[in-house]
């Protein structure tokens, strides 16, 4: 991980505090950068003077020049995201928008403000998110375990039966808390439990046979589909 990133697992339950400097662009929300990958998480997005929230990605995005930084983020556990914002997670899927989209404009320029002017903007930044976490709905069992079946390489059949849903109705309930259906969920999650294997230095074809491809050629262009690259390349990118 390069020093100009860093992450911490934060005070709200599942939670990942992370920065980025000035220098190094904006992580998920905008400013040079490596490629952001999907994982099925929405980012609650600081830089000064703006705040904002990064929904829940299909493809890779790769941040611009626009947004220069530095950034602070609280990247919530997938399916957390919509019940802190109100906001079901298929309306932000593949997009950055203002908080202000989302709450009442005068609150969000008091925070930006708040956080603007504290001494450490992503403890802040943290602070708001855990405000946000104790005024909303407690998180639904059956989602979390909707997630952590599919994260741990469950097929989407073996997961409906686990939680008692028909087909249509864990669609419909991904959707809602995750941005997309079950088969997109469990596909971006594997990606992403490849990709950890890989890094940690097992062979691309065993990573392959471990993670639920069918070979490396298949995890080769599942990586192409989902982050426009190939995998070799990925590999050697910053996270």
């Amino acid at each position: 991980m390069p020093t100009d990133y860093a992450e911490r697992a934060s005070r709200l339950p599942g939670a990942v505090l992370w920065t980025k400097s000035a220098d190094a662009g904006a992580g998920a929300g905008g400013g040079g950068g490596g490629l952001v990958l999907p994982d099925g998480c929405m980012d609650l997005l600081w830089t000064e003077g703006r705040l904002l929230v990064a929904g829940p990605d299909t493809r890779a995005f790769r941040p611009g020049p626009e947004l220069p930084g530095p950034w602070a983020g609280v990247r919530f556990r997938p399916g957390t995201g919509p019940l802190l914002l109100g906001v079901p997670a298929s309306e932000l899927r593949d997009r950055r928008v203002g908080l202000a989209d989302l709450l009442p404009g005068p609150e969000v320029r008091r925070l930006t403000e708040r956080i603007d002017a504290a001494p450490d903007p992503a403890a802040a930044l943290e602070e708001l998110a855990l405000q946000l976490a104790a005024a909303a709905r407690p998180e639904d069992p059956l989602v979390r375990a909707v997630a952590g079946a599919l994260a741990a390489g469950r097929s989407v059949g073996e997961t409906a039966e686990a939680v008692g849903l028909g087909a249509r109705q864990l669609h419909r309930r991904s959707l809602a808390a995750f941005g997309y259906g079950p088969k997109t969920l469990a596909r971006i999650l594997r990606l992403q439990r490849a990709l950890r294997m890989a890094r940690a230095g097992v062979p691309l074809a065993d990573t392959a046979a471990r993670t639920g491809y069918a070979d490396q050629a298949h995890l080769s262009r599942d990586v192409r589909e989902l982050a426009g690259v190939r995998v070799t390349d990925l590999l050697s990118e910053r996270p």
